[in-house]
């Protein structure tokens, strides 16, 4: 049986795929490098409150100026949350940030907390207030619907995730390229198996780079005809390691959530 960890900064009861791992929770890329400031002006930093003080969690993507688009396994517990845009080091303030209060959250309604290789890893965050639009904050690109990348296309996680399996969080927005793998490769038994659904979409899984909790809901970003857009919610890494070999980062593949997406804004 495959393990699997979800990619987000913590996780408390539930998501009990054995060997997955989301990739929340206090996390940075593995193999990465620091971003350029506000190289990603679409990423934010989803974050929970505790004790009076922000903590983050996980990554999104802002698609209008009062939605995020993150991962299922990010929300589905009680907690009061905000997001920050123009973020780049979470340590500091840059004069860049905004951070609104998250009004609302969708879920998908197939969405099941104890069962992530189901799919449907996918929510939409409904903001207080609209983003003030500028250099810093932009609104991402998704794909068509339905369109698919070619094996091995070039793309670039970006999250503040763990640089190394069980490390901390970095504070600088973190990058790594992670080629595209093909669904036909990824859902083979040296890989993924049956665990990788076509409503997933798998990069990397050289042993190199990866993302890593803290990651869970932030972009993968692809570059189609000059264009970044956003292919990919993080989902989730193999629990023998965010790196491991052939075990892909996976993603909400977002080319399959299109009209969930429109009809949920």
């Amino acid at each position: 049986m495959l393990t699997f960890l979800l990619l987000a900064a913590f996780v408390l009861g539930g998501h009990c795929d054995d060997n997955l791992r989301y990739v929340e929770d206090n996390s940075r890329v593995v193999g990465g490098t620091n971003s350029a400031k506000n190289a990603w002006p679409w990423q934010i930093t989803l974050q929970y409150q505790s004790g009076g003080s922000w903590y983050h969690t996980c990554g999104g993507s802002l698609i209008r100026a009062n939605r995020v688009l993150t991962a299922a396994h990010c929300v589905d517990r009680t907690n009061t949350y905000r997001v920050v845009l123009g973020e780049h080091n979470l340590s500091q303030n840059d004069g860049t940030e905004q951070a609104i209060s998250v009004s609302g959250i969708r879920i998908h309604a197939y969405w099941n907390t104890n069962s992530v290789a189901s799919g449907y890893d996918i929510a939409i965050l409904h903001l207080a207030a609209s983003a003030t639009l500028n250099s810093y904050v932009k609104l991402a690109s998704l794909p068509s619907d339905g369109a698919i990348l070619a094996n091995n296309y070039n793309c670039i996680i970006s999250g503040w995730g763990r640089t190394v399996t069980g490390g901390s969080l970095p504070s600088i927005l973190q990058q790594a390229p992670l080629p595209v793998v093909a669904h036909s490769t990824c859902s083979s038994s040296s890989y993924w198996g049956s665990t990788v659904k076509s409503t997933m979409v798998c990069a990397g899984g050289n042993g190199q780079q990866a993302g890593c909790q803290g990651d869970s809901g932030g972009p993968l970003n692809c570059a189609v005809n000059g264009v970044y857009q956003v292919h990919g919610v993080t989902s989730f890494v193999s629990s023998s390691g965010c790196n491991a070999y052939l075990k892909p980062t996976v993603f909400t593949r977002v080319s399959a959530y299109i009209s969930w997406i429109n009809s949920n804004l």
